[in-house]
């Protein structure tokens, strides 16, 4: 077997970089411990400053003031030091401790905390000498955490204890292989991620065929693991193949970063820099604390929601169980965030229960709707089971409605914009039905006018657009609009 044999065939099957086995914590979590050290240790020596001046001089020992001022001093900290990837792993592994930004950063505070105390006038009930001591004292204590902390992370990157379980690395094998472990560290945080890397093909359609297996290969890792960025390492002279691939994972609800290639790294070393220069192919659609808004927001509405139609839902039931034979439970496969199939849940309302290949939307004045079932439809009664859906974590309650997978493959091959549409989980109502884009869709402008309202949301959610989507809602289904 030839070399160029042996690296096309080692380069066909992705796999980790360097074989370790998967770390036992992801560096997501670092962001949030860092700045909480930062926040004890401020919070401890400002008691220390209090307890140290009661020691030495004597009188009253207040314990309440001294964590108040260790509070006010951490918030002003760790908000000053934030914004500038301070606390990020990048920054946070790097044998530099920051002495000159904490220093400044201490310094600021401590100005900006005896002009609050002067404008609150409480300077004359805090200790000016237990002041001076927690002032002196936690520069200190942050410069020597901060060391620590560096070492620590150091290490546990270097074991494989930490990890990017949500970086997805594609690239030619040439630009991939140059790319060092500093080199990961400054773009990622880590030296290990995920690769995926395309065989050094010579033929041009052989290239795109290997390049079309290699993102569809990728493409599945980061459905199945969550993944929620994506680094592309190919020369960036190749602009024909960037674009190419960009279009193939642009669906993809992920940030896709452009990485320096081979020329780029060789005028600088990225480790050094206080940030690597990737360039921003896409960006994700909602961030993580986005994320995790709009999801306790579900939870805590959904709850409610529930709890307050139990009765509407326990005669649903019922009289769909005497109107006619058959399960009160209507499921159905629909694609979700990512692509990924669920079963979606409605009440029955229908003589079929189609759920395949073939599939016939329904329409105004349907012989195929029960009698109990127009009364559910026109009410949007039959929707109701989906609050499970939104529990399970499988929909939201605002979000692009799903179709039936029949429906979403036919649409997918009519417009090319539709996929972009599972960039977030589907929702039991959306910006789209409040605007008049709701039932069936039997020509393309109609199904091209939903899909424009959809993404328009996608890129404009917020937490205020999805209440007013819900308030809107209300009033749809009042109207009872396109409801059949």
């Amino acid at each position: 077997m030839s070399v160029q044999s042996s690296i096309r065939d080692k380069a066909r099957e992705p796999e980790y970089s360097i074989g370790q086995s998967a770390p036992s914590l992801s560096i997501e979590v670092i962001p949030n411990i860092l700045p909480a050290l930062d926040a004890l240790i401020i919070l401890l020596c400002s008691l220390a400053g209090g307890i140290g001046y009661h020691l030495a001089i004597g009188g009253p020992l207040e314990i309440l003031p001294q964590c108040g001022i260790g509070a006010l001093a951490s918030f002003i900290y760790i908000l000053r030091m934030n914004g500038s990837d301070y606390y990020e792993l990048q920054e946070s592994t790097k044998p530099r401790v920051e002495i000159r930004e904490i220093l400044v950063c201490w310094f600021t505070t401590g100005l900006l905390l005896a002009f609050i105390a002067f404008l609150l006038k409480i300077s004359a009930t805090y200790s000016r000498g237990a002041f001076v001591i927690f002032y002196i004292l936690a520069p200190v204590a942050l410069l020597g955490a901060r060391k620590a902390a560096k070492t620590v992370l150091s290490q546990a990157v270097a074991r494989g204890a930490l990890g990017q379980r949500d970086t997805v690395l594609i690239g030619d094998l040439s630009e991939t292989a140059g790319l060092r472990s500093s080199d990961l560290i400054a773009l990622c945080g880590v030296p290990d991620v995920r690769r995926f890397t395309f065989s050094p093909e010579d033929d041009e359609s052989l290239r795109s065929s290997n390049d079309a297996r290699v993102i569809s290969a990728a493409a599945s890792f980061v459905r199945d693991h969550n993944c929620r960025q994506i680094l592309i390492a190919l020369p960036w002279s190749d602009a024909g193949r960037i674009e190419s691939i960009r279009d193939q994972i642009k669906t993809l609800p992920v940030a896709v970063r452009l990485v320096p290639d081979k020329s780029i790294r060789s005028l600088s070393d990225l480790a050094a820099l206080k940030s690597a220069p990737t360039i921003a192919l896409q960006r994700a659609p909602l961030s993580e604390t986005q994320r995790l808004v709009k999801r306790v927001t579900d939870v805590v509405l959904t709850s409610f929601v529930l709890v307050f139609f139990l009765p509407v839902l326990a005669i649903a039931a019922i009289a769909i169980k005497f109107d006619r034979p058959g399960p009160v439970i209507f499921r159905q496969t629909r694609k979700g965030f990512n692509g990924k199939h669920f079963v979606i849940l409605k009440f029955r309302t229908m003589t079929v229960q189609e759920n395949g290949p073939n599939i016939v939307q329904a329409t105004c004045g349907d012989s195929r709707v029960t009698t109990i079932g127009r009364l559910l439809r026109s009410s949007s009664i039959d929707e109701l089971p989906q609050l499970w859906n939104v529990l399970k974590g499988d929909m939201s309650l605002v979000g692009p409605r799903p179709h039936a997978l029949a429906h979403d493959n036919y649409f997918e091959s009519l417009l090319s914009d539709y996929a972009f549409r599972h960039q977030l989980k589907p929702g039991i109502t959306g910006w789209a039905q409040c605007n008049g884009a709701r039932g069936a869709t039997p020509t393309i402008e109609q199904i091209a006018q939903r899909v424009k309202l959809d993404l328009w949301y996608i890129n404009n959610w917020s937490f205020w657009l999805d209440l007013l989507i819900l308030i809107k809602t209300m009033f749809e289904v009042l109207r009872k609009r396109n409801a059949y």
